[in-house]
């Protein structure tokens, strides 16, 4: 029979899926995968209830239903006073991860350079890849995770033509000064390049509020901002995602999407049109929550002699491999040993070997769960 389609062939099986069938079979505490253990507010619940009564049952229009888009463009407006139009500017995406692969297959050609930070989330990679795209890494150091300019600047070249952020960054937990952000916008003025902004951890900073690096108005028509609303509500499950962008990027980005998956889910849009102008009062409670749960974490982690590295968004936090074992080893360790279940940052890079000495913890977990682990993490085997 004939090969499959080559660059298919080259993909591996996720890291998040080979440790997650792991802890099942050793019955560990599953603190690796990103999604929270618990449901997202009643109230969003029973809207969704409600919508599903109305029949809005069929397919949504493919750049998403109006209501949503309009709101959307309302939040960017109120939160950041960042303009979007809702009719031309907003595609609404089966989650974050969808929107973020029609946006590469829409502007990357076999060949074109993709700038991206180490350690990157997976699907990055896997979409580039995807596209024939050449992935050029640059790696954010431990411990403060920040990244050498120079290097930076060696990747640059004619062929460049995107560079994908995604901030607050997963899995570092790191968040971008305003002043890098201007840095390398200046730079994608100078090489012209796009700049993909990942931003679904917009509202999970705990320092300072989030900014977006489209704000920068001097590189506003070469940014795509993409965000969801899974981690915000803690309905990862829903897959509902955005891209904002000029309506020329809107328009090549949804002729992908559409052959990709034509519409997100129509009565979800509709619940989530509703929602969004009344979470001003949960997003508060919320970042107070996950920084509850942050300290919760660290503190168990630090009183067990765990060398970790404090977040300032996400909810993600890392913790250095003890001498001697390399981070998936010591994952498979605290799944046997500990029945934890942690992710190895080693796949998360292209270049640097740190990450064989980094494991990321998520404290997206009941204050129950998280102290079970503790407790699991501090007995002796």
């Amino acid at each position: 029979m004939k090969k499959h389609n080559s660059e298919v062939l080259k993909l591996e099986e996720s890291i998040f899926s080979t440790i997650t069938q792991r802890a099942m079979k050793e019955g560990a505490i599953n603190l690796a995968q990103g999604f929270p253990d618990f449901d997202g507010p009643a109230w969003v619940v029973e809207l969704a209830k409600k919508v599903l009564g109305e029949n809005k049952n069929q397919y949504a229009p493919s750049m998403g239903v109006m209501a949503l888009r309009q709101q959307i463009s309302e939040l960017y407006q109120k939160t950041y006073k960042l303009h979007y139009k809702p009719e031309t500017e907003i595609l609404i995406t089966h989650g974050a991860t969808e929107g973020i692969y029609s946006t590469i297959r829409a502007l990357i050609n076999p060949g074109d350079e993709v700038i991206v930070f180490e350690p990157l989330y997976d699907s990055y990679a896997a979409s580039v890849q995807m596209a024939r795209g050449v992935l050029k890494p640059v790696t954010l150091h431990a411990p403060d995770f920040s990244f050498d300019r120079a290097e930076f600047k060696a990747q640059l070249s004619d062929k460049t033509k995107l560079l994908i952020i995604n901030n607050p960054h997963n899995p570092t937990g790191r968040v971008f000064s305003k002043e890098e952000i201007q840095w390398l916008g200046q730079l994608a003025i100078e090489f012209d390049f796009y700049i993909l902004s990942d931003e679904v951890y917009e509202f999970l900073t705990f320092k300072e509020a989030h900014q977006p690096t489209a704000l920068e108005s001097s590189i506003k028509d070469r940014v795509i901002t993409i965000s969801s609303i899974g981690k915000t509500l803690s309905f990862t499950g829903w897959k509902l995602g955005w891209v904002c962008a000029t309506p020329e990027l809107i328009k090549s980005i949804h002729n992908v999407h559409q052959f990709v998956n034509f519409c997100a889910n129509h009565p979800l849009q509709v619940t989530l049109a509703e929602a969004l102008p009344q979470m001003d009062h949960y997003l508060k409670e919320f970042r107070f929550d996950y920084e509850k749960r942050r300290n919760l974490l660290m503190r168990g982690l630090v009183e067990l002699d765990f060398k970790v590295i404090e977040p300032s968004g996400t909810y993600f936090l890392l913790a250095q491999v003890p001498q001697g074992l390399t981070s998936l080893e010591y994952c498979y360790q605290l799944i046997s040993e500990k029945k934890v279940a942690t992710i190895p940052l080693s796949p998360f890079y292209l270049k640097s070997k740190e990450g064989d000495q980094l494991v990321r913890f998520c404290f997206a977990k009941k204050a129950e769960t998280l102290n079970l682990a503790l407790k699991n993490l501090g007995r002796n085997t």
